[in-house]
């Protein structure tokens, strides 16, 4: 068995240190979990923001998802690919596509979800609900914070 180098104290103290490990291991068991259902992070940050705000511009979905255009519209292409959402000329701005999600891209979401909330499990395991709940308001507090600075 290999050795484990512990982590020197005066990072394995500062918060900043473990929120970014945690982080790191957060991202890879959502990215397993998607590529379980072939799908990656951004075909689940488009499918969400469509299921909570309807059809929308490109440009639209990037700046509620907090995406680069080149991502959108590659994110935008595979799921249109999969039929899990629909794209459109805008013909109101010919130069805008409008995209929409059809009911099989409502169902991949749902699969989607399913695997975040394994993933989600998985990460917080080691807390009860109580636990989940207040660390999950505590990090939204702190990144609406920095957010607004």
């Amino acid at each position: 068995m290999a050795h484990v180098e512990e982590t020197p104290e005066r990072l394995a103290g500062k918060p900043s240190w473990l929120l970014t490990q945690l982080a790191v291991h957060a991202h890879r068991l959502a990215s397993e979990g998607f590529a379980e259902a072939g799908a990656r992070g951004y075909h689940y940050r488009v499918l969400a923001a469509l299921d909570e705000f309807g059809l929308m511009s490109q440009a639209e979905i990037g700046r509620r998802c907090n995406m680069d255009r080149s991502d959108v519209v590659a994110a935008v292409s595979e799921l249109e690919r999969e039929g899990f959402v629909d794209r459109a000329q805008d013909p109101r701005d010919r130069r805008r596509n409008t995209v929409t999600l059809t009911e099989q891209g409502r169902t991949q979401l749902r699969r989607l979800d399913r695997a975040l909330d394994q993933a989600q499990d998985h990460l917080l395991g080691p807390l009860d609900e109580q636990d989940r709940r207040t660390l999950t308001r505590l990090l939204g507090v702190l990144l609406t914070h920095h957010q607004r600075a």
